[in-house]
C-alpha cells in the first residue's frame, strides 16, 4: 500500500493538472473521490457549493478569506461555463465593471441565461451569484472578458439605468473614456425601436465630461431619426475626477480617477508641508537614525500556489507545513540585510530630491533599484530565483484577506506608467505621499516586496515636501490595513490619509 506522502503527492500531482487547464476551479467530478476527499483533508482544496472547489493555501487560518477573494472571478467563470457554455451573459451593469476592469470584489454577481430558470447561490464571504433565465435579455452579440460572457461595451452603456451612473461615477467615467467614438454608441440608441431615453442620459454624461461635441452628435442624430430626447445629466458628483485622455487601459484610467477624486481630501487632513529641509546632512542624519525602527517594521505579503518543487518534497515524505527554524532564520537574515541595501539606495534618492531633483522622476529611474537590492541576497544565496529579479511580476498576485484583486500582470506597466506620470505633475508632497503609497500597493507590481517599496515610496515623497521619515508600526498592523482597504474597496482615502498623519505625528513625538 503507498504511503500517505505518497498517496497526497499523486493527489497533488493531479491537482496542479486541473490548475493550469481551469484556474484552481474544480469539479467534484474532476477528481477521485479519494484523491479530492485527501486535498480537502490537507487543506489543499476548498469547498464552495456540493460540487464544486477551488485551490487553497493549507496554511491559510481557518476564516482566511484570501483564497475567495483570489478566486472569486474564475469560480464564477468556471461555474457558469460548466453549467450554460457561452449561452448567458452579466446584466448590463456587471458587464461595465469587467470593461472598466473593476478590482473589487462585488457582493452580487448577476449573469442572464436562455435557458435553466432562476436562483441564487449563496458563496462564501457574503457574496451570492444571482442567474435568471430571460433569453430575451441575452444579446445576440457578446464579448468575452476574463472568461465571462459580457455585454459589448457600447451596448451595456446604453441599457445601464441611471442609478449606475450614481452608484458607480468612477467606473461609468472610465466607460465613456474607452468609448472614444459615439457612433458605437449611436448605433445602439437608434436600433430597434430606438432607446431615447438611455440617449438623453448619455448625450448629459458626455457633456458632463467635457464631450459638448459627442453629445450634440447624439442629440443630432436622434432628431434626425425623428425621436423626441430629453438630455439630462446621471452623475451626482460635483465635477468629473478623469479628464479626456487618450489613454486605452481602463486601469491607468482608474487610477487617474482615483487621484482626481482623492487629492482634495488629502489636501485638507494631512500637515502642510514645510518644504525641502536647508540642512540636507541633518535631515539625512534623521533618516538614518529611522533605520532601526523602520526595518523592525517593515511588512510583507506573500501569496501561494501548487508547484513542482512542493509535489517533489511531498513524493519524498519531506513536506513539513511548519517551517525548519533554521531555514527560517536563513531567510529573515537574507530579508534583514535586503532591506538594509534598500534604506540606502532609498537614502541615494532623497539625497538627490535634496538636492534639487524632481521627486517623481526620481522614484520612477529608482524605484527598480529599491525593490533589486531588497531581493538580491535571496537570490544570491540561491533561495530565490533570479528571476525575482527582473522587475514588475508577470503573473497574479492577491493581497490576503482583502475584496480588492490588483490589475492583471498585462496592466501593470500601464499603471505604473500613469502612477509615475502623476507623482511627477503632483505639485503637493502630500499628495504624491499618500497616493503614491496606496496606488502602488493598489497595482501591487512586484510579485513579492509591495508594501515595502510603498513604503519607501511615501517616505521619499514625505522627504520631498520636507515631512520627516514615517515608520509604519506593526502595533497598528490591522489599522493599516483596514484603511488601505477602505480606500481600495470602498473609494474612501480618508483613514489612510489620517493613519499616515498620525504615524508621522507619533513619530515626532517620540523623536
Amino acid at each position: 500500500m503507498p504511503a500517505p506522502h505518497a498517496k497526497l503527492a499523486v493527489a497533488l500531482r493531479a491537482l496542479q493538472r486541473l490548475q493550469k487547464r481551469q484556474a484552481g476551479v474544480i469539479q467534484g467530478t474532476d477528481l477521485p473521490v479519494a484523491d479530492r476527499q485527501l486535498l480537502v483533508d490537507t487543506g489543499f482544496l476548498r469547498q464552495v457549493l456540493k460540487g464544486w472547489y477551488i485551490s487553497a493555501n493549507p496554511r491559510d487560518a481557518p476564516g482566511d478569506s484570501t483564497v475567495w477573494y483570489a478566486s472569486y472571478w474564475a469560480f464564477v467563470a468556471g461555474y457558469l461555463r460548466a453549467r450554460f457554455g457561452k449561452r448567458y451573459c452579466l446584466n448590463a451593469a456587471g458587464s461595465i465593471l469587467q470593461h472598466t476592469g473593476s478590482t473589487v470584489v462585488p457582493q452580487q454577481t448577476v449573469a442572464v441565461t436562455m435557458a435553466g430558470g432562476t436562483s441564487t447561490l449563496d458563496l462564501p464571504e457574503g457574496t451570492s451569484l444571482l442567474v435568471y433565465e430571460s433569453a430575451s435579455a441575452v444579446p445576440k452579440s457578446r464579448v468575452e472578458l476574463n472568461g465571462l460572457q459580457v455585454w459589448p461595451l457600447a451596448a451595456a452603456l446604453c441599457r445601464v439605468d441611471a442609478g449606475f451612473f450614481r452608484n458607480h461615477p468612477q467606473d461609468a467615467q472610465i466607460a465613456l473614456q474607452l468609448v472614444r467614438d459615439p457612433g458605437g454608441l449611436l448605433a445602439e440608441l437608434l436600433a430597434g425601436d430606438g432607446l431615447p431615453t438611455a440617449a438623453g442620459r448619455l448625450a448629459g454624461a458626455l457633456r458632463f465630461l467635457g464631450r459638448g461635441d459627442d453629445a450634440d452628435r447624439i442629440l443630432s442624430a436622434m432628431t434626425l431619426a425623428r425621436y423626441s430626447v430629453r438630455e439630462s445629466n446621471p452623475f451626482e458628483i460635483a465635477a468629473p475626477t478623469l479628464q479626456a485622455r487618450t489613454e486605452r487601459s481602463p486601469y491607468a484610467l482608474r487610477l487617474r480617477a482615483m487621484w482626481g477624486n482623492w487629492r482634495e481630501t488629502v489636501l485638507a487632513a494631512f500637515p502642510v508641508e514645510s518644504g525641502v529641509p536647508s540642512d540636507v546632512t541633518a535631515y539625512l542624519e534623521q533618516v538614518r537614525e529611522r533605520y532601526a525602527a523602520d526595518a523592525y517594521n517593515s511588512l510583507s505579503i506573500e501569496g501561494y500556489q501548487v508547484t513542482d518543487a512542493l509535489i517533489a518534497r511531498v513524493a519524498a515524505g519531506n513536506w513539513n507545513p511548519d517551517e525548519d527554524p533554521v531555514d527560517r532564520q536563513n531567510r529573515d537574515a537574507l530579508a534583514a540585510r535586503g532591506y538594509y541595501l534598500a534604506f540606502e539606495a532609498v537614502k541615494g534618492s532623497i539625497a538627490a530630491i535634496l538636492d534639487g531633483k524632481a521627486a517623481g522622476p526620481t522614484a520612477r529611474r529608482d524605484h527598480h533599484t529599491w525593490y533589486g537590492e531588497l531581493f538580491a541576497p535571496s537570490v544570491q544565496a540561491g533561495l530565490v530565483g533570479a528571476a525575482q529579479l527582473a522587475g514588475y511580476r508577470s503573473g497574479p498576485v492577491y493581497i490576503r484577506g482583502s475584496m480588492h484583486t490588483p490589475p492583471p500582470h498585462a496592466a501593470v506597466a500601464d499603471c505604473t506608467d500613469a502612477l509615475f506620470d502623476l507623482l511627477s505633475s503632483e505639485p503637493s508632497a502630500a499628495v504624491r505621499a499618500v497616493l503614491g503609497h496606496h496606488l502602488f500597493a493598489f497595482v501591487h507590481p512586484y510579485p513579492d516586496g509591495n508594501g515595502r517599496v510603498a513604503r519607501f515610496l511615501m517616505n521619499v515623497m514625505l522627504a520631498s515636501g520636507g515631512y520627516p521619515w514615517t515608520v509604519i508600526r506593526v502595533a497598528r498592523r490591522a489599522e493599516y490595513l483596514a484603511a488601505l482597504e477602505a480606500a481600495s474597496v470602498r473609494g474612501d482615502i480618508a483613514p489612510f490619509t489620517k493613519f499616515v498623519a498620525e504615524e508621522m505625528a507619533a513619530g515626532r513625538a517620540s523623536g
